[in-house]
């Protein structure tokens, strides 16, 4: 076999789908229900057993971490979660991210984005930068796809500082059934676009705040894949797609 059929035959396995990986903050709810599930047939309650071993299958589906093809290109904002776009708004950055050292005080662009209990959790970096601000708010559990959901549920907002100095914004929200916000990252952390920053158990909301003039590229109902769609791209200056929601 010469270098050129190698070459080829390593790309066809590479493409070659697999299961996931499962995201460390799950493994130990995932051995948990592995080990219930095997003590439970060990002693042959079968009629256990069964639906335990799906909710071994469902744990490890829940903290599935994909590979990701993260694009390249100067002033891509790609998306932070997988999930559905649910709203488009011109809205006033959240108070813990305003300001002149943050994302300003006037109305952004924030494309919200919908994680149902079937998506993949991990939430990833929309840019590269350094992690300029990180604000953890107690709140309420609504359902994650109202709007209200961004100033009354439990959330966490980050800011990331690019090296030209731009400021993004993004919050994550927790929602009915998400009761754990999971940060991967801290304050003064560098992080690559498309690069694990956190997690949500269990389903719930992404907000990014969109540099001012970034014309949003996706649309209401678009599913996005964290670390590959791309949301917008500084310089973008057409105007954007506001005031709707799903």
């Amino acid at each position: 076999m010469n270098k050129e059929e190698q070459r080829k035959n390593s790309a066809a396995q590479s493409i070659r789908w697999h299961f996931p990986s499962i995201h460390p903050e799950g493994r130990k709810f995932f051995v948990i229900a592995v080990i219930i599930s095997a003590i439970i047939t060990y002693f042959s309650w079968l009629w256990m057993a069964w639906p335990l071993g799906v909710l071994c299958f469902c744990v490890a589906a829940f903290f599935r971490d994909p590979i990701r093809t993260v694009p390249e290109g100067d002033g891509l904002i790609v998306s932070p979660a997988d999930g559905m776009v649910c709203l488009i708004a011109d809205v006033p950055p959240p108070p813990e991210l305003a300001g002149a050292d943050g994302l300003g005080d006037a109305p952004l662009t924030r494309v919200s984005i919908f994680m149902s209990v079937f998506d993949v959790h991990i939430n990833r970096a929309p840019v590269p930068g350094r992690i300029a601000r990180i604000a953890y708010i107690p709140g309420a559990f609504v359902n994650a796809d109202l709007d209200k959901a961004s100033e009354k549920n439990e959330r966490q907002h980050f800011m990331i500082e690019t090296k030209e100095g731009i400021n993004i914004g993004l919050t994550q929200i927790a929602g009915l059934i998400a009761r754990r916000i999971v940060p991967l990252t801290k304050v003064e952390d560098y992080v690559e676009r498309g690069e694990r920053i956190g997690l949500i158990r269990f389903g719930s909301r992404l907000d990014v705040y969109l540099p001012a003039g970034v014309t949003p590229q996706v649309a209401l109902g678009q599913r996005c894949l964290a670390g590959e769609t791309i949301l917008g791209q500084i310089g973008s200056q057409a105007k954007p797609l506001t005031g709707m929601r799903l």
